[in-house]
């Protein structure tokens, strides 16, 4: 049974551990966290794929956060919006939405503070993920950026897994398969 896969993201090679989600169905798990030359360099090919028109980007906490900044500090925007897992005390006039991830056990709820639903008011905004999957996770953060009052200008990460590649609404730098229970890719 195979226990990784080799992807090349942006002329770099990693090794992804293959997880079981079940006894039928695994995922190659893409952990963007503590790599810092694979972080800048997928900001840079998103960049590269981003429309020009957005005013702000938005992510999910927990992954996306490494790479939303990456993307901002290279593009040179002093702002990013973040859906958090919990509310924290000063959040104020928080949206909420709930989410059922391929990576969770059980359903979630992403906050948005309402400072930052201001500010996404009328603004074209950029949904950044980490990988893209079921979509789940990313209806969940598109409903918060509606609530505000933005409007999405694109749905973009660094790998589309399964299905979600060969979607047209998302833009991804590269395919991640799903495999099956002895870790060989599953057919797209």
């Amino acid at each position: 049974m195979k226990e990784y896969y080799e992807i090349e993201i942006e002329g770099l090679k990693r090794h992804l551990p293959i997880c079981p989600l079940n006894d039928k169905l695994q995922i190659g798990a893409f952990v963007i966290f503590g790599d810092v030359e694979l972080t800048q360099a997928a900001a840079a090919g998103l960049l590269r794929l981003a429309p020009a028109d957005y005013d702000y980007m938005i992510t999910a906490e927990s992954k996306g956060i490494p790479l939303v900044y990456e993307m901002a500090r290279q593009s040179g925007q002093n702002k990013y919006f973040l859906a958090r897992k919990a509310p924290k005390l000063y959040m104020r006039n928080v949206l909420k939405c709930e989410v059922k991830s391929i990576t969770t056990a059980r359903m979630q709820t992403l906050y948005l503070d309402g400072d930052d639903a201001e500010l996404m008011r009328g603004k074209r905004i950029l949904i950044v993920d980490d990988v893209i999957s079921t979509g789940e996770s990313l209806r969940a953060l598109e409903a918060l950026v509606e609530q505000a009052g933005g409007i999405i200008a694109g749905r973009m990460a660094v790998l589309a897994e399964g299905d979600a590649w060969k979607r047209d609404d998302i833009k991804a730098l590269q395919y991640l398969p799903l495999f099956d229970a002895e870790g060989e890719p599953l057919p797209l």
